[in-house]
């Protein structure tokens, strides 16, 4: 059922919905939570969907906040509110209210928000696209227990990565981290059935996808070993590779839906590892309400402190001006008495050493960049 009100106030919401349910004969709100999805026009109707998905898992009443831009300074003046009230099959499970904010009071969304808030009910806001900065100080972010982001809708994801970091409180939590929870558990589970030690490691994946600094970031803050951040063509994260003193330990995914999972000394086996739904990492997000310090510590590790080349570019930068290696030239010796075999096998044996020294020159692009061997280990950064 749907209930249509333009330029209404929140004790009308409140009136609606009341009404609503008693139409389809469920006076009674049977919901866990408030989700507060803040989002523009172009996105609503993907993140609706996602909401209404998860809360297939999570019965919640969803409060969906779309502040309109108004074209000329004059619409700017003039505030309205208009609201679609949806219960039933039409709001997945529990119930749904579409708000659109118009003029002045887009800028104060939370006093429209907060008299549609459940009592006694935790509340989880979920910025779809343009987060603020520090979503515990926004208003919104401020009424809510948790505040749930996506860096990979993000103009610049590593920035916005750098951003979290620096603002993060207990309750925020990100998309992009709920998104490698699949590769962290096959991880953990392997490097269970190892006993070696670890060197180092390289995570590949897609160069805007920040995931893959986050499963870097982990990696490192964990182990406490240098991990280089490689770029591949993904989609997504492709493959993390651990180089240990038993040999190395991949886990390769190329389709975006099964993996290659190989070990030391055992046969190599497949696993799954599909490309999952907005829907569902929320519903991941949703299932807990506390603090997840795990993902506080990686992205607190920073992204700074990563190994490897960031970027596409900076790659091919870098094999531009690596010097290309002199091919050894093999010198003909010229015609000389036989009483001079000692020059003669000086000219001969002499180009004998070139090849060694041409492969020298060709590592010298790299010289500044000691190898994981080499590496001294990393100390996890207190606070």
């Amino acid at each position: 059922m749907k209930i249509d009100l333009t330029d209404t106030t929140a004790s009308k919401i409140n009136k609606g919905l009341v009404k609503a349910r008693r139409a389809i004969g469920t006076p009674a709100v049977g919901v866990v939570l408030t989700l507060v999805v803040v989002t523009d026009e172009e996105n609503a109707y993907d993140a609706l969907k996602a909401a209404s998905d998860a809360s297939h898992e999570h019965p919640s009443r969803k409060l969906v906040v779309i502040k309109r831009v108004s074209r000329s300074p004059r619409d700017r003046t003039q505030s309205r509110l208009d609201a679609e009230v949806r219960v039933g099959a039409d709001a997945g499970s529990g119930e749904t209210v579409v708000l659109r904010l118009y003029g002045e009071v887009s800028d104060h969304a939370q006093s429209v928000v907060l008299p549609l808030l459940l009592p006694d009910a935790p509340v989880v806001v979920w910025w779809s696209v343009d987060a603020p900065r520090d979503p515990s100080a926004d208003p919104l972010g401020a009424l809510s227990q948790r505040r749930v982001t996506d860096s990979y809708a993000a103009e610049k994801p590593v920035d916005e990565l750098r951003s979290r970091a620096e603002s993060y409180q207990p309750g925020d939590t990100d998309l992009a981290w709920a998104r490698i929870t699949p590769w962290r558990s096959m991880l953990a589970a392997a490097l269970d059935q190892v006993s070696t030690e670890i060197v180092s490691v390289e995570v590949a994946g897609e160069e805007s996808n920040p995931s893959v600094e986050l499963l870097a970031m982990w990696l490192a803050d964990r182990l406490h070993v240098h991990v280089r951040r490689a770029v591949s063509a993904g989609p997504g994260l492709t493959q993390v590779r651990l180089e240990t003193t038993g040999g190395p330990i991949t886990l390769h995914r190329s389709d975006g839906a099964m993996a290659t999972l190989a070990l030391p000394g055992q046969p190599d086996r497949a696993v799954a590892l599909k490309r999952r739904e907005t829907s569902e990492l929320l519903a991941e997000e949703l299932r807990r309400l506390d603090p997840d310090d795990t993902y506080a510590s990686a992205l607190r590790f920073g992204v700074d402190r990563l190994g490897g080349i960031q970027s596409a570019a900076e790659r091919a930068e870098a094999a531009a001006d690596q010097p290309v290696p002199a091919l050894p030239v093999r010198a003909v010796p010229e015609a000389t008495p036989a009483s001079a075999p000692k020059t003669a096998s000086a000219a001969t044996s002499a180009p004998a050493s070139a090849p060694a020294s041409a492969s020298g020159s060709a590592g010298e692009g790299d010289a500044d960049r000691p190898t994981p061997a080499k590496m001294p280990p990393v100390k996890k950064q207190e606070g």
